[in-house]
């Protein structure tokens, strides 16, 4: 699978590397980290596409300098494009040869990618002193009982593997992270450019989440957890 982001396939299905989803995405991560009082110098993306996710981060935290790694050589040759004097991009499936450990460590919508996740995961172990993850949570009742939603996401975006957030949050704990804080995100209620299917379930997720958060992500779906650890 991982051919679709070596080669030009990836791009051709995806020609804007959903790019209009960096600032939102960003806001997300600023409002972890801000949450929870993080001070850093240093932040790196694993899987940092065309680089707008930390390029809205430069902009919020002007005092950081910031590295983002890519594995594909169409998304990693936009982003080379963008470089300032505080935000650098590399070719590379990790956090660099060099071994450089971060402060902060941002993996967003990747490890749903990864053939070896477990192992992806364990190996950035080193790479960061916190880590922050944003997690599709793929798995609800609707996404089983429709099927194609979950299918379309293998054939388009590459999705492996499904999440929902109990086993999220166990796989990075059994990869040696320690959860200090977790939130849902309304990705498929806030994102721009969404599909009619999910346009249409915005009232009954909204009004099933103001009333039970966990049972709406587990029968409706439509969010992605954001996870900070260490």
């Amino acid at each position: 699978m991982q051919d679709i982001y070596l080669s030009d396939h990836y791009a051709e299905l995806n020609p804007n590397w959903h790019e209009e989803d960096s600032p939102w995405k960003a806001r997300q991560i600023e409002n972890i980290i801000r949450k929870n009082g993080l001070q850093f110098d240093t932040l790196c993306e694993i899987g940092c596409g065309t680089g707008e996710i930390l390029l809205n981060l430069s902009r919020a935290f002007p005092e950081a300098r910031f590295a983002g790694y890519e594995v594909s050589p169409h998304a990693y040759q936009r982003a080379k494009t963008k470089e300032t004097d505080r935000v650098s991009f590399h070719l590379s499936p990790s956090a660099g040869e060099e071994r450089t450990c971060y402060e902060v460590l941002v993996v967003a919508d990747v490890i749903e990618h990864v053939d070896d996740y477990i192992s992806f995961i364990k190996g950035l172990r080193a790479r960061g002193r916190k880590a922050i993850f944003h997690i599709p949570l793929d798995l609800s009742v609707q996404s089983i009982l429709r099927g194609w939603p979950i299918m379309n996401l293998r054939a388009n975006v590459g999705h492996l593997h499904y999440f929902f957030k109990d086993t999220a949050l166990a796989t990075i704990r059994d990869c040696g992270y320690s959860v200090i804080d977790y939130s849902y995100t309304a990705s498929r209620l806030e994102l721009p450019n969404q599909a009619l299917s999910s346009r249409l379930m915005r009232l009954p997720r909204r009004m099933l989440y103001s009333i039970n958060p966990d049972l709406a992500v587990r029968v409706l779906g439509g969010y992605s957890l954001l996870v900070l650890a260490e």
